[in-house]
């Protein structure tokens, strides 16, 4: 049975070694440097978060976190290699070579005499120097705290777990170990009053659940819908990072599926609203099928480009946008290009698409068309166009979602195949189905002999 977390209250217990089973030898040697540093100077020193609980699940965390009860300046002063980073959450970066181990000080609850504002910041009346806006969300927090008041301030209760060095044990104030063993992922304290204290939490949720196959708690599931549009106001330039957090760490159709369920996916893209009728399921098909692509590359440590996912994610805007215009009499070419920069424009108001991947995303459409002209010198030409290859999967991909391109994705992968010879036999047979990007069908040529690649696409 599902259980409810007291918002304001927690009990330590602790976990021996015996009974966690974590070793010093899966965690980062550099790690293990700075815990003992900062415990040799006399302070509290805990892996914190994702770190344990990954190591608890039998995974290998991709990083690890610390916190402490040093401030930001004691922990720089103990690292030269150390550098204090941020305003809204200061924390410690001690770098060693390409990996960073991120110290945090504890943090407490707010107080009720911190300074409530609308919009921008201000100073507290009191020491402390944490801001809220309006709609309740966290604009600066650094109330430094215990490790009793920092557990409050954890998202989940399987991340507010802290393993020590000093008699290598786990305290656990939230009972996140129990949760970890149920795989249940619990919001600590009130999950609608921590959403609107920071709406990424949203985000975060439904990640950690596809990504550790953990059910949302009923009580951390319900508000999601509610306040998912609470992530308007979140920055688009920090909406790209977790779009990179959220389809790029291998769950990436399970999340689109948590989105889907939650009402979330549409908040975050609004360009890939798609109708109720068979085209609509046609590109929530597509959408699918790129997400599972996408980490079938990743698990198998191949290459991806987040400018292919975002050009799948965005197809939906353009096709609507392209059908309008091709309509007013513009040319395929034309109106994919004028359609593309529309899709963007709009998905740009909720996500900042750097143009290292906005404008890869616009060649990739514009070559949809392209691929039509398979005639003369265009088909070789094309080839050798440094985006064929992504514009030529996303092809493969329109097919296979069951948009009817008369074989062009069978054409495109024969001719690619082919000796020069056959190349050019292909080039002069193309028949008049694709239109060119004046928009004028080619008139057809007489039928050749099929060949046997070409009878299998037919039957």
């Amino acid at each position: 049975m599902d259980r409810t977390r007291p918002s304001g209250s927690s009990s330590l217990h602790i976990i021996s070694r015996a009974e966690h089973g974590i070793s010093r030898q899966q965690i980062s040697p550099n790690c293990l440097k700075v815990l003992y540093k900062l415990n040799d100077a006399g302070y509290d020193a805990f892996i914190v978060g994702g770190g344990v609980r990954d190591l608890l699940l039998g995974l290998n965390p991709k990083d690890f976190d610390i916190a402490t009860n040093a401030t930001p300046e004691e922990t720089k002063a103990l690292f030269r290699n150390s550098r204090i980073i941020g305003r809204r959450f200061r924390i410690v970066h001690v770098q060693f070579g390409r990996e960073i181990i991120e110290v945090s000080t504890f943090r407490a609850q707010q107080s009720d005499n911190v300074a409530t504002v609308e919009g921008g910041l201000s100073r507290s009346e009191s020491q402390l120097d944490a801001v809220h806006s309006t709609s309740g969300m966290i604009l600066r927090d650094n109330v430094f705290g215990t490790m009793e008041e920092d557990v409050l301030r954890r998202d989940f209760t399987v991340n507010a777990l802290y393993y020590t060095v000093r008699n290598f044990e786990v305290h656990d104030y939230m009972n996140g170990m129990a949760d970890i063993d149920l795989r249940i992922l619990r919001m600590i304290g009130d999950p609608e009053q921590r959403y609107r204290e920071d709406p990424v939490r949203v985000l975060r949720a439904l990640r950690l659940a596809a990504k550790l196959n953990f059910r949302l708690a009923p009580e951390t599931a319900e508000p999601i819908s509610r306040c998912a549009p609470l992530l308007e106001s979140v920055p688009p330039a920090r909406l790209f990072d977790e779009f990179m957090k959220l389809f790029f760490s291998g769950h990436g159709e399970s999340v689109l599926e948590l989105l889907e369920q939650h009402q979330v996916f549409h908040i975050l893209f609004p360009a890939a609203r798609t109708s109720d009728d068979e085209e609509g399921e046609r590109l929530r098909r597509l959408i699918h099928l790129a997400c599972a692509g996408t980490d079938a590359r990743i698990n198998q440590e191949m290459s991806v480009t987040p400018a292919f996912l975002l050009s799948v994610l965005l197809w939906p805007a353009v096709t609507r946008r392209l059908a309008q215009l091709q309509a007013q009499g513009q040319s395929p070419l034309q109106a994919m290009n004028e359609a593309g920069i529309a899709a963007l424009e709009e998905e740009l108001q909720r996500i900042a698409i750097p143009k290292r991947f906005s404008m890869p995303m616009r060649e990739i459409w514009d070559l949809q068309v392209r691929l039509t002209n398979r005639r003369g010198k265009r088909a070789e030409q094309l080839l050798a166009d440094r985006r064929f290859r992504a514009a030529y999967d996303f092809l493969l991909l329109r097919e296979a979602s069951g948009e009817d391109l008369d074989g062009l994705g069978q054409w495109w992968t024969e001719f690619q195949a082919a000796n020069p010879e056959r190349q050019a036999e292909m080039q002069a047979g193309t028949t008049g189905t694709a239109q060119s990007s004046s928009g004028r069908r080619r008139r057809a040529k007489p039928r050749r002999r099929k060949t046997p690649a070409q009878d299998r696409n037919d039957s």
